[in-house]
């Protein structure tokens, strides 16, 4: 199916270079797509989802789907039914985030993880760059907008220390996250 690159990441713009969408026009975007595959007959989609950003606003995407049907609103025919949607992010598959601990018993984080970053030097071993990091692992806590989560970790990780990734760790996890996510895919088709 379609990929979408760009997601719900405002608290991400006051690193330069960083694109977000609003989350209405995210849930716009996602309502569109939705009902755009059920006028083919489309009657599950599963969406794997990247970024912890998304996971709200595709919930809510589905809650205003659901609402169309049930409340007949915006013309939606209410003898259509809208496919059957889930969301699964790839961290939270089974299994996996018990991995996660398993190889990174401290600062694993929620930001710029270990998991994350071995993930992606398994995908591109050739670019592997070790940089010093200060402190070796970073502070956690809460934000709310962009100028607070620059001002509070301002190398974007949080109570992560992605040194500790390494590409093997990313190979297991790249294995074991398929596997979950042919068992979780197969689970949605066949409930």
């Amino acid at each position: 199916g379609p990929t979408f690159n760009v997601g719900v990441a405002q608290h991400h713009m006051a690193f330069p270079g960083s694109m977000t969408l609003r989350p209405a026009t995210f849930v716009a975007v996602i309502r569109d797509w939705v009902n755009s595959l059920a006028q083919h007959g489309f009657e599950k989609i599963y969406f794997l989802n990247g970024h912890g950003g998304n996971i709200a606003t595709l919930n809510s995407a589905f809650a205003e789907l659901n609402a169309d049907v049930s409340l007949g609103g915006h013309g939606i025919n209410q003898q259509r039914v809208i496919p059957d949607c889930v969301q699964q992010s790839w961290w939270l598959l089974p299994g996996i985030y018990d991995l996660c601990k398993q190889l990174y018993p401290q600062g694993h984080g929620g930001h710029a993880t270990p998991s994350e970053v071995a993930v992606t030097q398994f995908a591109y071993p050739d670019h592997i760059k070790h940089v010093p990091l200060e402190p070796e692992t970073a502070p956690s806590g809460r934000f709310t907008h962009a100028a607070q989560y620059r001002e509070k970790f301002p190398d974007g990780r949080i109570g992560s220390n992605p040194a500790l990734a390494t590409p093997e760790d990313g190979e297991r996890l790249v294995a074991a996250a398929v596997k979950a996510l042919i068992a979780d895919f197969r689970h949605f088709l066949n409930s």
